[in-house]
């Protein structure tokens, strides 16, 4: 019965039938059956189902909690064993934002996976904020300013954001001298709630001074790449990361506009990688980790000279 309250406790923390089966990468049906089967053997009804949500009953709850740190060291216990083989092995259960997956993350998968063929890697992108704890995710990659303090966070990068636009656009509009030039131009702006659109900047050696400017615009979206295309094509101003702009700016194909005005609050400052703490991480995502710092540290000097 061990498996079986193991997957009782799965259960617990994913909150849900078929987020338990994705962690244990089982069949929902197997989850339901096992569970079934732990009821029948102890005669009390542990599960509370409704057609919203599944939680634990009260004899549930205790039966989880008083086996918990058993488990927790069992799982410990079998890190450090595998941690001991010469070459990492295991598998990383990874989440990113679509953008930042694809742009930074994915050129270096391939690199990774044959630097440690024993590792599996798996990788969710969405920009849904997922919860790592229910979720079953060993690390999640961030592009922010501010880290969950119940969590360790290893920088990748530093990051920045850049107002841009293509040739083909000023030459029709001009370009912008000051924010507050914004107001005329058509801006292609990050889609966060239905309040009114403001971009706000920092003045070059002026930190914590900032100048908001309401903008509006034809075009909006919940993504980077999104922005980036419809900026390219020549339809109006973007802020972009520059991790998604940096190519383009070094290109010619998108030109950098008000260079002495740092835009703030549109992205984060730093990509970073998080996991909740815990005393052992496990040596694979160790190794996954080092891996992303080492070689996006290169971009970080490009752009530092998109910035400068």
């Amino acid at each position: 019965m061990w498996s079986h309250i193991y997957w009782l406790s799965m259960l617990e923390d994913a909150g849900s039938y078929t987020a338990a089966a994705k962690r244990l990468g089982v069949s929902k049906a197997a989850v339901s059956l096992r569970i079934n089967e732990l009821e029948q053997a102890s005669g009390v009804a542990l599960v509370r189902r409704t057609t919203r949500s599944v939680r634990l009953t009260e004899a549930g709850q205790a039966l989880v909690e008083s086996t918990r740190d058993a488990f927790t060291h069992i799982e410990q216990g079998f890190d450090n064993i595998r941690d001991m083989a010469d070459t990492p092995q295991g598998v990383v259960r990874v989440t990113a934002p679509v953008a930042l997956g694809r742009q930074k993350i994915m050129p270096l998968i391939s690199g990774f996976l044959e630097a440690y063929p024993k590792v599996r890697v798996e990788i969710e992108m969405s920009d849904h904020l997922s919860s790592l704890a229910q979720e079953g995710f060993d690390l999640a990659i961030r592009h922010t300013s501010n880290v969950p303090e119940t969590h360790v966070a290893w920088l990748l990068m530093p990051s920045a954001s850049l107002l841009v636009a293509s040739p083909s656009y000023l030459q029709l509009h001009g370009k912008p001298r000051h924010p507050d030039a914004l107001t005329g131009h058509n801006c292609l702006y990050y889609l966060r709630s239905a309040a009114s659109p403001a971009w706000s900047f920092e003045r070059a050696g002026r930190k914590g001074e900032r100048h908001s400017v309401a903008i509006r615009g034809n075009f909006s979206a919940n993504n980077s790449e999104a922005l980036r295309q419809v900026a390219l094509d020549g339809r109006g101003i973007a802020i972009l990361p520059d991790f998604s702009a940096q190519d383009d700016v070094m290109a010619g194909q998108l030109i950098q506009l008000l260079p002495a005005w740092k835009p703030v609050g549109a992205f984060g400052e730093a990509i970073y990688a998080i996991r909740p703490y815990s005393a052992h991480v496990p040596r694979a995502v160790r190794v996954f980790v080092d891996y992303l710092k080492t070689h996006l540290h290169s971009d970080t000097h490009a752009n530092a000279d998109l910035q400068a």
